[in-house]
């Protein structure tokens, strides 16, 4: 069915407040910022944006302009923010937790090692003591007694 030129020139009209409505975010519930959303709140049939249909030039415009959205970092649906937002977050997180796995492994192999230098360094002490012990000329004095010191009156 043919339509007449005024006909066509209200749906481009609505087609493109449509357009402009989705591309500043205004996204209606249970919608995207796609064509199919598009048609749907222009009330134009999808078909119509395709191939050599009349309103495929504003589907080139629609997609030309969502793409320099999204290259100048404004992503007009909220929803696809928010799929960037969390993919970033959950890349952030991931980074995150590798950073920690690699703490723990490093303080877990110092642990090791640091438990298992004990028994060596303890073996270097008394044999140091022993050595201390048997080369010294130094006598040791008594045992000291413990006097209570009483108050004059």
């Amino acid at each position: 069915m043919r339509i007449s030129a005024v006909q066509r020139t209200e749906n481009e009209n609505r087609i493109r407040a449509a357009m402009d409505r989705l591309l500043r975010g205004e996204i209606p519930p249970g919608g995207k910022c796609d064509i199919k959303t598009l048609a749907i709140e222009a009330a134009v049939d999808r078909t119509a944006f395709y191939g050599t249909r009349p309103y495929a030039y504003l589907r080139t415009e629609f997609e030309r302009r969502l793409q320099a959205l999204q290259q100048a970092g404004e992503i007009p649906d909220p929803r696809e923010a928010q799929i960037t937002r969390l993919k970033a977050e959950n890349a952030k997180l991931r980074e995150r937790l590798a950073q920690s796995e690699q703490t723990v492994t490093e303080l877990t192999d110092f642990r090791t090692q640091s438990l298992s230098r004990l028994p060596a360094q303890h073996e270097e002490i008394v044999r140091l003591r022993e050595a201390a012990a048997g080369a010294s000329r130094v006598s040791r004095l008594p045992a000291s007694r413990t006097t209570v010191i009483g108050t004059c009156s």
